[in-house]
């Protein structure tokens, strides 16, 4: 079940947050049934670096507490959006 409460995350993210860098997300697409593996659901910018995530890359992310998942490679991962932050 903890993919769900990632698909929750995901839903309204207005930042991600990877391994304690804050990107803004351009573009966040919560996974369906429609979604396939290579299927890009999150795109997100910091400055001049810009990240990617397919769906294989985040199915199956462990929930480690407060709202931050660990990725297959390793990564923690956490969707926030504006009223998080202060």
């Amino acid at each position: 079940m903890q993919t769900r409460s990632l698909f929750d995350a995901m839903s309204g993210a207005d930042f991600v947050m990877i391994d304690g860098v804050v990107f803004a997300a351009g573009y966040v697409r919560v996974p369906d049934e429609f979604t396939v593996a290579d299927d890009v659901v999150v795109e997100a910018r910091n400055g001049e670096m810009e990240i990617e995530l397919t769906r294989a890359e985040i199915e199956g992310a462990e929930g480690v507490g407060e709202g931050v998942f660990r990725l297959k490679s390793g990564a923690l991962v956490r969707f926030l959006t504006s009223a998080v932050l202060h």
